[in-house]
């Protein structure tokens, strides 16, 4: 009797047993646009680790560290350039430690296939000044502030300016391109490489607008420190750079 007492109590109280802890939610990244087809990659490459997919937002990097500094709950950011990232810092919503330099990039003159001839420095402000000029906003995004730069170094800036048509980020200034919208456009070699729209007909030189780089960072706001850290190290590791080597991006 008395064993079977012991019996029945040992089932309540496993019964009692407290659930156990639900798994942590996935990491929810806010990406620049152009890093959509990395970020589909990697995602994979975190599925196929036994993770559950990150939640990933794509849009201009002005955008995305207005609302990271808004204190929006997002566990990384990754920006295409570094004066966003800075605005960050400066504001303290970065983890310390955890900011590092992702890739590199290149800006290019796209023109829809068949359309547009090669841009040469010689001909580059007549060229562009012929139709609209599809550039991210020069103000704000990225993209649009080198390639604002690099016009201006070249001396076709003043030509160009009255043409330019201004997209809310780089993917959008491509999408205006593809669409027969704008004779040219102003982007990322990586942007022109994951269209079939378009084709590159002039790279600009290096030397022409700061150094393009992708840092990244934890933001404290996160919900998810664990799984948002060690999806920041795959992106930092040797897998992740081989993904980004793959979509045409550069070495930090």
């Amino acid at each position: 009797m008395a064993r079977l007492l012991l019996l029945v109590l040992a089932i309540i109280c496993l019964g009692a047993a407290p659930p156990p802890p639900p798994p942590p939610p996935p990491p929810l990244v806010l990406a620049a646009a152009s890093l959509r087809e990395v970020m589909g990659d990697a995602s994979a490459a975190w599925v196929r680790a036994g993770h559950r997919p990150p939640a990933v937002a794509f849009a201009a990097s002005s955008a995305l560290a207005r609302q990271a500094g808004a204190g929006v709950g997002a566990d990384l950011f990754v920006s295409a350039d570094e004066a966003w990232m800075d605005v960050l810092a400066r504001a303290g919503r970065l983890v310390p430690g955890s900011r590092a330099d992702l890739a590199g990039n290149r800006l290019v003159a796209v023109a829809r296939r068949g359309t547009g001839t090669v841009l040469r420095r010689a001909t580059l402000a007549r060229e562009l000044s012929r139709g609209p000029l599809a550039l991210a906003d020069p103000e704000a995004v990225p993209a649009g502030r080198y390639a604002r730069a690099a016009l201006r170094s070249l001396g076709a800036w003043p030509a160009v300016a009255p043409r330019v048509v201004r997209a809310e980020n780089v993917r959008a200034a491509l999408a205006l391109v593809e669409r027969g919208a704008a004779a040219y456009g102003v982007v990322y070699s990586t942007d022109a490489r994951a269209s079939r729209a378009v084709r590159i007909v002039g790279v600009f030189p290096a030397t022409s607008h700061p150094p393009i780089r992708y840092p990244i960072a934890r933001l404290r706001a996160g919900r998810s420190p664990v799984e948002a850290e060690a999806f920041r190290r795959l992106l930092l590791s040797p897998e992740g750079r081989a993904i980004l080597i793959r979509r045409g991006f550069t070495a930090a």
